[in-house]
């Protein structure tokens, strides 16, 4: 069932989906450009989280302009017995910021996909053949990135 939310409510879930002002109270200047006061704002981002309508907030690092742009997503073919473990490992890395398990299809049978950041030429190579070693898992498929397209995060309220 659809979550239906007042126009209120959009309007600050539109604010506090984009970058979150710098300042020393973000939420405050969230209540003051949707016309509401701090509290209102808390309490409702607060009970979206408890009820797990989101997850987080978190920054955003966009890899290319921090100086990543060496950059591989990597499909694994992990027996599904051991996909939870080897994610966990997988995930565990600083190189790695999305670690996903995905069906798969006879035409393709990769279930286990990383997206592995390097700073430099052969870095995501060198923590691929780490990764290798540590789990015992030779079998993948490294797509690396030629071209950052599209960058954005997700909007839902405008």
């Amino acid at each position: 069932m659809a979550i239906r939310f007042t126009q209120t409510e959009e309007r600050i879930l539109a604010l506090a989906g984009t970058d979150l002002p710098d300042t020393e109270q973000p939420f405050l200047s969230i209540a003051e450009q949707a016309g509401v006061d701090e509290q209102t704002v808390i309490d409702l981002l607060a009970d979206l989280k408890k009820r797990k309508i989101i997850r987080r907030f978190g920054a955003t690092l966009r890899h290319q302009k921090a100086g990543y742009g060496h950059n591989a997503m990597v499909a694994w073919r992990v027996s599904p017995e051991r996909a939870d473990e080897v994610g966990e490992i997988f995930a565990a890395r600083p190189e790695i910021s999305h670690c996903y398990i995905r069906r798969t299809y006879p035409e393709w049978t990769y279930n286990v996909y990383t997206m592995i950041h390097g700073e430099r030429p052969g870095q995501t190579d060198e923590v691929v053949a780490e990764l290798e070693k540590i789990t015992g898992i030779d079998d993948h498929c490294t797509l690396k990135s030629l071209k950052e397209l599209k960058k954005t995060s997700m909007v839902y309220f405008k």
